[in-house]
């Protein structure tokens, strides 16, 4: 049995890093033998700055599934084609977009100095700001700001590529074709109806449609109709996401998978 835990908005919150209550919640997992793996649309360098140290060794998937880290190391990328990069360039330049560009480790910024997502971007300076040209391949690309976003999100959708439209943050997430969180847990030899997931946004559709048994965190209208059970963030909700973990587990324990 697995424990699958997407990051920002389902087990850490505001930017902060996860809290202690669920942490050892996550720490009882382990001990029960469950596998816990983190799948977030950060990247792996963005990631390890809101999970404790002494859960950097845990299988991670970011990127929404275009990197996968095991023992603190980069195992598998999937990265975008030539041909997908020349495409998105020109773009940039027809809508006058700005973006947060990730490779594996190093990254592209040319949003607003006041954009919101300068708060979680690579707050333990593990990576390095450079050119897009500079990026030896490119995993993910956020279009941040535009002259048009819904015609950028039109032109993008006839791409080669995966387009997940943030609407409460106004960005469109764009990964590799064919690149989810659910193709990463299967490169991991993860099969369907073998984990428990917890999610929260559209980008964690593809896992909730495979999993076992399904939480959402908070309310999202695409991701509602496969969760299983919901969690509202109303009242002390990290300590009652804390208590649901390990009542799921004694729930889902005697299973042997």
């Amino acid at each position: 049995m697995k424990f699958v835990f997407d990051l920002d908005g389902t087990v850490c919150f505001k930017g902060q890093p996860v809290s202690s209550k669920i942490l050892h919640s996550l720490s009882e997992l382990t001990k029960a033998g469950i596998e816990v793996i983190f799948a977030s649309a950060r990247p792996i360098r963005d990631m390890l700055p809101v999970i404790d140290e002494t859960f950097h060794h845990y299988t991670m998937i970011g990127g929404n599934g275009s990197l996968i880290s095991k023992e603190r190391k980069v195992i598998k990328s999937n990265s975008f084609s030539t041909n997908d990069i020349t495409e998105i360039k020109k773009l940039v330049n027809q809508y006058n977009a700005t973006y947060l560009i990730d490779g594996d480790w190093n990254y592209a910024y040319t949003g607003p100095d006041t954009h919101p997502i300068l708060q979680n971007l690579d707050p333990a300076k593990l990576g390095e700001m450079v050119s897009l040209e500079s990026l030896d391949s490119v995993v993910k690309v956020l279009f941040l700001t535009s002259n048009n976003m819904d015609e950028l999100a039109d032109k993008l959708s006839k791409l080669n590529v995966y387009v997940n439209k943030h609407g409460n943050e106004n960005v469109l997430d764009i990964s590799p074709s064919g690149i989810n969180k659910w193709s990463a847990l299967k490169t991991l030899g993860i099969e369907e109806n073998t984990y428990i997931a917890f999610g929260n946004d559209a980008n964690d559709i593809s896992m909730f449609e495979n999993a076992l048994h399904t939480v959402m965190i908070g309310y999202h209208e695409h991701l509602a109709p496969f969760a299983k059970e919901i969690i509202s963030l109303s009242g002390d909700y990290e300590q009652e996401i804390a208590e649901k973990i390990l009542t799921i587990l004694k729930e889902y324990r005697p299973i042997q998978v």
